[in-house]
């Protein structure tokens, strides 16, 4: 394990940094341990993510404070707009089969192709249900829980052939066994349905995946394919995809999905975009770090670098746009945030946001909630309908 320094933040931007000026909309929450998510299973891993690119271009604004359809950040606690729960295929089980990604017809919608997976009711929100299921991935052989939420918009009769943009969520710390974009430490349902509401966000399908098998830190597997280890890289970017394309309707092509996460979530989530850009168009790193520390990699060096978004940032193989976000508070993962973005190479896009007064804490993270979805609503297609 790196020294907490390495890992603690991430580096600055690179070829364009750049500060955003506002603060977000405050909401309270508990802490979250340095690794990121509050009341789980918190280790010491803080890390930072880094913004910079050959074209990121500066905002004096909150990120996402321009999104269609309306001005202005969002605002904290929203009430939620959705009152009927989401539509899941089955309802009840806890295991699913996911199906190959059919080919690409001409029309915008992609609707769902089967088999359905089994869900069962996970929790209920103001903006409806959570569901879960665990995922047998065929490609990797992984298998793990999947929270997952709709939209109120998607059970509306009047979006019945609507494709929806999708969000995947990832949590701080080990999340072996949870996630806490799941729970009310960190509301995106509930913000995303009133911002939806008021024209200012996508109504996003939301999936939330754990990000490991075990709850031991020493056994990470850093969302990736290490050798001798569980494929849970692949069970990530190709059988999460393919099990969502199989039971929602959704957007054709990459440019309706995205990625977020914070902390360790924040390393998850911008590794897969910058190694599948072919998939994923945008991505939302909070607070992350960029270079893979798990001990799993020893004596696979070349593994570990070819999965290190210090080195992916460099290549200038990914077209995809990225929002990298610092504490204010803490200068080390300033400095790591701003370094990182400095070397974006194009086609990358990296913004680069620093929180105001921003610590790693889950009630930090909370707080950008509604300025990142702003974010993502501008960089990333919206329901489609043919």
């Amino acid at each position: 394990m790196q020294p907490q320094s390495s890992r603690f933040r991430a580096v600055l931007t690179g070829a364009t940094a750049f500060t955003l000026a506002a603060a977000l909309a405050a909401c309270g929450s508990t802490d979250g341990g340095n690794k990121g998510d509050s009341a789980k299973a918190g280790a010491g891993k803080g890390e930072a993510t880094a913004t910079g690119s050959s074209s990121a271009s500066a905002a004096s604004s909150a990120p996402g404070s321009s999104a269609p359809g309306s001005s202005g950040s969002g605002s904290s606690a929203p009430g939620s707009s959705g009152s009927s729960a989401p539509g899941s295929p089955a309802a009840g089980s806890t295991s699913a089969a996911a199906a190959p990604v059919p080919a690409a017809g001409s029309g915008k919608v992609l609707m769902p192709t089967g088999p359905q997976a089994a869900f069962g009711k996970a929790r209920d929100t103001a903006a409806g249900q959570i569901m879960m299921t665990t995922l047998t991935g065929p490609k990797s052989g992984v298998s793990g829980k999947v929270w997952v939420w709709l939209p109120p918009e998607y059970n509306d009769p009047k979006y019945a052939k609507t494709g929806f943009p999708v969000l995947t969520l990832y949590a701080g710390g080990q999340s072996a066994g949870y996630n806490t974009w799941t729970d009310n430490q960190l509301p995106i349902q509930e913000v995303d349905a009133d911002l939806a509401k008021q024209g200012k966000a996508h109504p996003f399908i939301m999936i939330m995946p754990v990000q490991n098998l075990d709850s031991n830190e020493a056994k990470a597997l850093e969302c990736a394919d290490i050798p001798g280890q569980p494929k849970i890289g692949t069970w990530m970017a190709e059988d999460i995809p393919d099990f969502v394309r199989a039971n929602f309707r959704t957007v054709k092509g990459r440019d309706g999905w995205g990625l977020m996460g914070a902390s360790t979530g924040a390393f998850c989530s911008v590794k897969l975009a910058l190694q599948h850009p072919d998939k994923f168009k945008a991505a939302v790193p909070i607070d992350g770090y960029f270079n893979p520390d798990s001990p799993l990699w020893k004596g696979y060096e070349n593994d570990r670098q070819a999965n290190s978004p210090d080195l992916l940032v460099t290549q200038g193989k990914a077209d995809v746009r990225v929002l990298a976000t610092a504490g204010g508070a803490n200068a080390y993962e300033i400095k790591l945030v701003k370094a990182w973005v400095a070397k974006a190479a194009a086609p990358l896009t990296v913004e680069y946001y620093e929180q105001p007064g921003g610590k790693h804490l889950t009630t930090d993270f909370k707080k950008m909630i509604p300025d990142t979805l702003q974010w993502l609503t501008k960089n990333l297609a919206g329901p489609q309908s043919d």
